[in-house]
């Protein structure tokens, strides 16, 4: 089948002529209307969703680091002052 210049520019190509272009597995692909590029944006959207998550996990580790590191520091300056404010045991002589 032999298509002139001026024809082919003038009407658009049918679906039917479009699937004969395509290999069978693309062929079969279109029966079923299935797009790879769906597929690759769900794929894109489950990883930026993972992403997210991950941030949002790292974000809460860091307030939780930050909330441990003052209760420590509260813990040490209360070893500290009990440990100025306790009176010195006297030395017991084992003799």
């Amino acid at each position: 089948m032999s298509i002139s210049s001026d024809s082919a520019t003038s009407r658009s190509i049918s679906k039917s002529e479009f699937l004969s272009c395509l290999p069978p597995w693309r062929r079969l692909l279109a029966k079923f209307n299935w797009h790879p590029t769906i597929d690759a944006k769900i794929r894109a959207l489950e990883s930026e969703k993972r992403t997210k998550l991950i941030e949002n996990d790292i974000e809460r580790l860091k307030q939780e680091n930050k909330r441990l590191a003052a209760i420590e520091s509260r813990l040490d300056a209360l070893l500290l002052s009990a440990d100025s404010s306790s009176p010195i045991p006297p030395a017991t002589d084992s003799n």
